[in-house]
């Protein structure tokens, strides 16, 4: 046994196991053990129905808001169990601070987190907050709504039904990113050469619409990934990469970011791939696999997702993902999502539906990893050759986008996408 993210283990009842029950309370369900070691050894707790007794207060008298909590004795080896569950009532503080979880470790939260734990307490979303900036003009948003929606004016009326203006308050935040200037950072956009450090063009947009970001992310990707070539008496159009796949990727990256964090959003343009990164990881209570498989949406900018979808840049809520995989559907390299704590990064490929590409020895590991998910080690054995050769390979056609690679250290496995 070992420590995890949501499982502490603590060999006494000490104060300690507070930070831990304030920071399974803001983020999510957890277990502390007690009478186990570290290293997973038990112990046991000397009169544990006591020691229950005295978590419980301690709980009581040291956690605000008190959160829902059970406790259990296994009576064969002693070890006490408690279950904190997530609250609704975000955040809950522990002498005056509030806690999150960092791989096994429970560590006071900074501020933009204690701000997003207030708002989800008080059932609120970043954009629907009333922003500091109160003298906003809408000509962008106005030209967009008469062309997509066909009305006549972007009326007040209108404003507070899409939820950018609020009554006796102002214009929410979701108003100030859509108003024509606005305090926020925005996209910066670059197309390179060789290397990242050969920049071909450089192009950083902000304190505007993000219609505007949107759109001139969108003439800029043209400008590099679709040609037209004249057959005949045709001139037919031709992509490098599916437009479908990168309006995705940023009315993604635009609705889903985390505004709150002064960063912008990164498009990185190389020869053979596209590279977005976005601000802020997922939503709580997205998880990795229901993100890529669509299974559950969750907004963390609601107001502006409506407003994509009233202006028809999003299809439908939480089907993104899956339209930039079905962009892909022939193409033999996928693209890539690589999501971790701080932020989402889509890599969107060159399409190539062969593999002539490869070498003769990348296509002999791409061959055996076609039916089943493997370890290097049994690639090593498979192919004959050395591992410091298989890795290199491996990690190559992951990069490329040929392979997935899936688990850590020694449960790594590689698989074809």
């Amino acid at each position: 046994m070992r420590e995890t993210k949501s499982l502490e283990f603590k060999e006494s009842v000490t104060n300690t196991f507070l930070k831990t029950v304030s920071a399974y309370a803001n983020y999510g369900t957890g277990i502390i053990r007690f009478g186990i070691k570290d290293n997973g050894a038990i112990i046991g707790i000397d009169n544990p129905k006591e020691a229950c007794l005295s978590i419980e207060n301690k709980i009581n008298d040291s956690i605000t808001p008190i959160p829902n909590f059970s406790l259990d004795i296994d009576e064969t080896t002693n070890v006490i169990t408690l279950i904190v569950e997530k609250g609704k009532d975000t955040p809950y503080f522990y002498n005056g601070k509030s806690y999150r979880r960092s791989d096994s470790a429970s560590i006071p939260v900074d501020t933009i987190e204690l701000k997003r734990l207030v708002m989800e307490g008080e059932n609120l979303s970043f954009d629907s907050l009333v922003s500091k900036h109160q003298d906003l003009q809408f000509t962008v948003l106005e030209d967009a709504c008469k062309s997509i929606m066909g009305i006549s004016a972007l009326t007040r009326d209108l404003l507070i039904t899409l939820e950018l203006y609020r009554m006796n308050e102002g214009y929410t935040i979701a108003g100030e990113l859509l108003a024509d200037e606005n305090s926020f950072p925005g996209i910066d956009m670059a197309r390179f050469g060789e290397s990242i450090s050969i920049f071909l063009e450089r192009n950083t947009i902000e304190h505007t619409s993000l219609l505007n970001y949107y759109n001139e992310a969108l003439i800029m990707y043209r400008r590099y990934y679709q040609y037209s070539e004249i057959k005949g008496s045709s001139r037919n159009q031709y992509e490098r990469i599916p437009e479908t796949a990168f309006r995705e990727a940023i009315a993604n990256a635009l609705v889903h970011r985390a505004w709150d964090i002064s960063a912008h959003t990164k498009i990185s343009m190389f020869n053979d791939y596209i590279e977005i990164v976005s601000p802020g990881g997922l939503p709580k209570g997205l998880g990795e696999s229901q993100y890529l498989e669509g299974q559950i949406s969750i907004l963390r900018n609601p107001i502006i997702g409506n407003v994509f979808f009233r202006l028809d840049i999003i299809e439908r809520y939480g089907t993104g993902i899956q339209r930039i995989q079905e962009a892909y559907r022939n193409s033999v390299i996928k693209p890539q999502f690589d999501i971790s704590e701080n932020s989402i990064r889509i890599i969107l490929p060159v399409i190539e539906q062969n593999l002539d590409k490869l070498t003769a020895d990348e296509k002999k590991i791409y061959d055996i990893l076609q039916f089943k998910a493997l370890p290097s080690g049994k690639l090593v054995e498979y192919t004959g050759f050395g591992k410091t050769k298989v890795l290199q390979i491996v990690n190559k056609l992951v990069k490329s986008g040929f392979l997935r690679k899936q688990g850590i250290g020694r449960g790594t496995t590689y698989t074809v996408k």
